[in-house]
């Protein structure tokens, strides 16, 4: 639990329009119910049921999954470069603004809106 309250804590105070969050399974107990109660934010725990055997793709993982294989496409994310978590923050943000940018300057073809 300890090292997602300060991460919530900032979600909430820097975007307030974000009311839900996705967790991994190692985050359940007392972190539903505190985000809940201090931060009025709905953390959902996507989580393996135990009679799972193999590969399963679980609900919302994929989107992590994705992300994090997007950001894996810019060079100095792919190696861990950065000693200052603040200059990593700067990486990734500077990443999914080029990913973001390039995603919206490509022409759109006909029937998509």
């Amino acid at each position: 639990m300890r090292p997602a309250v300060p991460l919530l804590r900032r979600l909430r105070s820097l975007h307030r329009e974000i009311t839900l969050v996705w967790a991994d399974g190692g985050y359940t107990g007392g972190l539903v119910a505190w985000a809940k109660e201090k931060l009025a934010l709905t953390l959902e725990v996507v989580k393996r049921t135990d009679d799972m055997n193999g590969f399963v793709v679980l609900p919302r993982r994929w989107v992590v999954e994705r992300t994090f294989a997007w950001l894996m496409h810019s060079r100095r994310l792919a190696r861990d470069y950065e000693t200052l978590t603040t200059t990593s923050e700067a990486m990734i943000q500077w990443s999914m603004i080029t990913r973001m940018s390039r995603r919206l300057a490509r022409p759109r073809s006909r029937g998509r809106h």
